[in-house]
């Protein structure tokens, strides 16, 4: 299964990232317009139905572009559907801090997969919540079941990677790391 299933509707540059990467791209559920909510019941039904070991594309807060998030009793609802169906969670992680203001409590869904023992993708971007934009800092991690199955996704990551950049700038990663580390 190639397929990922993205919100509609979801960050414009999320369909030609995947598409490019050879990957299918379906939508499920999210914004209601009639509310200017989320369509919770819709997003879980979406959930469900979707093939066992599918992949999700989840915005992990601040969602782009509604803004609208689920509240942690429904992101405890959305881990245990996906538990069930054996999906793949993949957050991406674009605004942390700009949704509650407290970059602990925007990862708050992420955290709540790896604890429910979800093997979960993070794409993250320092961009905006760092000012540092033009610098494009972020990271991809990913949570494996265990160390040999991490040894061979970080084997992949490197041979993806290595075309596309020789030895990526370190100066925005320096700075991110210098903040994230002091304590005031």
């Amino acid at each position: 299964n190639n397929a990922i299933y993205q919100p509609n509707p979801t960050w414009g540059n999320h369909v030609p990232i995947f598409k490019d990467s050879g990957m299918e791209v379906k939508q499920y559920s999210y914004f209601d317009k009639a509310t200017n909510g989320l369509n919770f019941g819709g997003m879980l039904k979406d959930i469900e139905s979707a093939p066992d070991g599918s992949a999700f594309l989840l915005h992990a807060c601040a969602h782009n572009p509604t803004g609208v998030d689920p509240t942690m009793e429904q992101w405890k609802e959305v881990s245990a559907v996906m538990k069930k169906k054996n999906h793949l969670p993949f957050f991406d992680c674009a605004y942390q801090g700009f949704a509650s203001g407290d970059a602990e409590k925007d990862a708050a869904a992420i955290r709540l997969f790896v604890d429910d023992g979800h093997n979960v993708c993070l794409s993250q971007s320092f961009a905006k919540n760092f000012g540092l934009y033009g610098e494009r800092v972020g990271a991809f991690s990913v949570v494996c079941a265990d160390e040999e199955e991490s040894k061979r996704v970080e084997s992949q990551l490197k041979i993806l990677i290595r075309p596309m950049y020789s030895n990526p700038p370190t100066q925005g990663a320096r700075i991110v790391q210098t903040i994230l580390h002091t304590i005031v």
